[in-house]
């Protein structure tokens, strides 16, 4: 398939948008668990937002960025789904993310 750049564009914003949907209806999923068998999470996706808008000279602050992720406030969001790591994911976490 052929596409030219806009389509292209276009499309790959749709994923985009389907993948936070998902994310948002899967609230049970934890950051933790999508860190340590994808390399990423809700955080990344709202900073990697963050910085391609400012590389196109957007100010968007961090907590709107991650509101468009968890669509809600990140802390709103932290108090109704996020549990505590478990040491098996904290373990796993450490051994996989050395930053």
């Amino acid at each position: 398939m052929t596409t030219d750049p806009n389509t292209e564009t276009e499309l790959e914003a749709a994923v985009f948008r389907r993948l936070v949907e998902h994310l948002r209806g899967r609230s049970d999923v934890q950051n933790i668990d999508l860190m340590n068998l994808a390399g990423f999470c809700r955080n990344c996706l709202s900073n990697w937002y963050e910085e391609a808008a400012k590389a196109r000279g957007l100010e968007v602050s961090r907590d709107d960025a991650r509101q468009r992720v968890y669509g809600m406030p990140y802390a709103e969001w932290k108090a109704k789904h996020q549990r505590e790591a478990s040491p098996a994911q904290d373990a796993a976490f450490k051994s996989t993310h050395k930053h």
